[in-house]
């Protein structure tokens, strides 16, 4: 899990471009998505981190995006994650 806050802006790029960052969540409500979502984009700074897988994501305690991962949402609302 990688901080936004503590990541400069060109090192994020380069690390979104060579697919070491695909996902993207917010600390404080402890759920992910992908980096398009426009609910992830909304999101404040300080509040973004970033996974490389959803493994990732799903080890550290966060659940899926109700908007950008439909499917693994109801999934995880249902129980099966």
């Amino acid at each position: 899990m990688l901080q936004h806050n503590k990541i400069l802006d060109s090192d994020l790029r380069n690390k979104i471009k060579n697919s070491e960052i695909c996902f993207g969540g917010n600390q404080k409500l402890k759920i992910y998505g992908t980096l398009k979502c426009a609910s992830g984009k909304r999101m404040k700074r300080e509040n973004r981190v970033f996974f490389l897988s959803e493994n990732e994501a799903l080890q550290n305690g966060f659940r899926p995006c109700g908007h950008c991962m439909r499917t693994e949402y109801l999934k995880w609302k249902n129980g099966l994650i």
